[in-house]
């Protein structure tokens, strides 16, 4: 069900306009700007999630570069729903 749900949502909702504050948006954008080099091992599950919360911070910061604006100390940018769920699961 919860696929048919997200399929339902999928194009209704793509992207929300947010305000980051500049020291988190600044950190976004680093994550993004940072080489990773090295091939990745065998990683356990919790080091998989590490990684992937990387990713999702790196893509924000992604955003933040090609279609944010700064307004003062913060930053307004949309975000992809997608990179906004990562964000709040992060703050759970």
């Amino acid at each position: 069900m919860l696929v048919a749900i997200g399929a339902h949502l999928d194009p209704q909702i793509s992207r929300i306009r947010v305000r980051l504050p500049r020291s988190v948006a600044e950190s976004a954008v680093a994550a993004w700007d940072r080489d990773e080099l090295g091939e990745i091992d065998e990683e356990s599950r919790e080091e998989y999630e590490l990684r992937d919360d990387a990713a999702e911070l790196a893509l924000i910061g992604l955003a933040i570069t090609s279609r944010g604006v700064w307004d003062g100390e913060e930053v307004v940018v949309d975000l992809d729903v997608a990179q906004i769920s990562a964000a709040l699961q992060a703050a759970r």
